[in-house]
């Protein structure tokens, strides 16, 4: 199969079907933008494994996703689906760059789930955008932006309920959509302990309850095995559906 894309994360490849590509996901990690980089063993069966549970989730409770199925423990086949270039970002909890950037304190339950707009763009820095500024660069069309925040904010109320039911807070996380050639927008990337934050319910401890990739950001330790926890979980909780 023809490469046409190796990202941080995923390679995706061409396959017999222009309409459908096929997703391999790897071990690689990376954080600040790759200015850090590992290799988290086994994340990209866990994060494909998540993923896939997620997405036939959502599926079934009407969020369109571009997931067609998973051939192996690492690939996935998606639709050929074409990513607007915004990384949509649905906060619940005061973390990361929230806090560098307005002070606020780290574990500060948010008065309405906060959703920001950020370009993908390694080049500069995956800056934060505006709507205005969305407009100017014309990325999105305006109607597009709307339908992005909609499918975000309702997609983060099926999640966290989702969580809540696996003991897992849902602090953050970041989505990415794109469109087929009718113009429907369909989710895509990937969800998994990657892309979101998650804070174990069942722990007090600030640095013990990190489920996520700030394990490896702040050299925390345990990294697999949080991801782990978080495959177990999600699965036990589809398991009971």
């Amino acid at each position: 199969m023809e490469k046409l894309y190796e990202g941080k994360a995923k390679i995706l490849y061409q396959t017999d079907d222009p309409d459908i590509l096929l997703t391999y996901y790897k071990d690689d990690a990376t954080a600040f933008n790759a200015q850090k980089r590992g290799q988290i063993v086994g994340k990209g069966e866990i994060n494909c494994t998540v993923s896939t549970a997620l997405f036939q989730w959502l599926e079934s409770l009407g969020i369109p996703t571009h997931y067609i199925d998973r051939p192996s423990s690492r690939e996935m086949r998606v639709k050929a689906i074409k990513i607007i270039p915004l990384e949509v970002v649905v906060r619940n909890i005061a973390a990361g760059s929230l806090c560098k950037q307005t002070g606020l304190k780290e574990g500060k339950v948010l008065p309405f789930p906060l959703v920001e707009f950020y370009l993908k763009d390694d080049a500069l820095g995956d800056p934060l955008l505006t709507p205005d500024r969305i407009k100017v660069i014309d990325i999105a069309s305006e109607e597009q932006v709307n339908q992005l925040r909609d499918l975000a904010l309702q997609i983060n109320q099926y999640l966290q309920e989702f969580f809540d039911k696996c003991q897992i807070i849902l602090v953050d996380f970041k989505l990415e959509f794109g469109v087929d050639k009718t113009g429907k927008i369909y989710l895509g990337d990937e969800i998994s302990p990657d892309t979101c934050r998650l804070w174990d319910k069942t722990q007090e401890d600030a640095q013990a309850r990190i489920l996520d990739k700030d394990r490896f950001r702040r050299d925390l330790g345990d990294v697999e095995t949080a991801y782990q926890q978080v495959q177990a979980r999600v699965l036990q909780q589809i398991e009971s559906l």
